[in-house]
């Protein structure tokens, strides 16, 4: 155990709901994946499943979510529905920010940090491929990787920049913003990884607050007046999160969105700082994500 992640999380949720966290690091995730609907139906995915015998299951909060039982990633990967881009390997917390978005047809959305494009393409399908999504990218090979997603999935609605979004100009406006931010990934560890130490750190967490900080401001300078973004990480630490958030609130007008929908109860969630904000506790199904919805007034 990393010493300083464990005072981090004992200081912030105490040792029951610390010893829950601990036990969703040392768990292997079931194989999950999104419909892709631009592409295919639930109806054919399900016959495709049940031809093939491969078990699934639903979740509570999305059709499109699917939760395999018998199959590992790399044999999902083998399939025709995958290698067409009729379903996407996603896990399910990751599908969460696009859905609390809600997505508009006809308006103009911006994704700020966009690869691999997961959340991208989801957007494009939420929006019936719609709305005039920009993504944007500022790594070379991450940008491919994008690019490659966004046309296997047929999200011709979205238009890739090699940007870093902490540039964008300000003259810009959008309608919606999803900003999934880098993060240190505190919420998706893996303690069966025995190089763990070499890739989290304080200082990886500190640095990550920066940039998170940064994009932050950056997204409520380009949100239009009076509509709302999300605000989401794969980290579960307060420092990455409600105090990115709560920073930025003090400096502008701005309202946290209560965040609801059918089936949220069914999350496995932690108790946050700034009420009407959802962070999901790491298990055998779900990664840890911090989620917030915020409206600029």
């Amino acid at each position: 155990m990393l010493e300083f992640l464990n005072e981090m999380l004992q200081k912030q949720y105490g040792e029951e709901i610390k010893g829950k966290i601990i036990d969703g690091y040392k768990t292997n995730r079931l194989v999950t994946f999104r419909v892709n609907t631009l592409k295919s139906s639930i109806k054919e995915i399900e016959e495709k499943l049940e031809e093939l015998n491969i078990e699934y299951k639903k979740v509570s909060w999305s059709k499109e979510a699917f939760i395999i039982n018998n199959v590992r990633e790399n044999e999902i990967q083998e399939l025709d529905i995958y290698l067409q881009g009729k379903i996407y390997l996603q896990s399910l917390s990751s599908m969460l920010p696009p859905i609390i978005l809600e997505p508009k047809e006809g308006i103009d959305i911006l994704d700020m940090a966009a690869a691999p494009g997961g959340k991208t393409t989801q957007l494009a399908a939420l929006s019936n491929n719609k709305a005039h999504i920009t993504a944007c990218e500022m790594n070379n090979i991450r940008i491919e990787k994008l690019k490659y997603n966004v046309e296997k999935q047929g999200a011709s609605c979205v238009y890739v920049m090699k940007k870093d979004s902490r540039q964008i100009d300000d003259f810009f406006s959008f309608d919606q913003i999803l900003l999934d931010a880098p993060c240190s990934g505190s919420g998706i560890l893996n303690f069966n990884n025995k190089n763990l130490n070499k890739h989290f750190s304080l200082e990886l967490i500190d640095k990550s607050a920066k940039i998170q900080l940064a994009l932050l401001r950056k997204a409520i300078k380009v949100l239009k007046k009076n509509q709302e973004m999300v605000y989401s990480t794969c980290s579960i630490l307060s420092k990455e999160n409600e105090e990115i958030v709560s920073k930025v609130m003090s400096e502008n007008k701005l309202e946290i969105v209560p965040i609801e929908f059918e089936g949220i109860d069914d999350l496995p969630l932690l108790p946050t700082k700034i009420k009407g904000t959802l962070c999901v506790c790491p298990n055998e199904l779900y990664e840890g994500f911090f989620i917030a919805k915020i409206r600029k007034l």
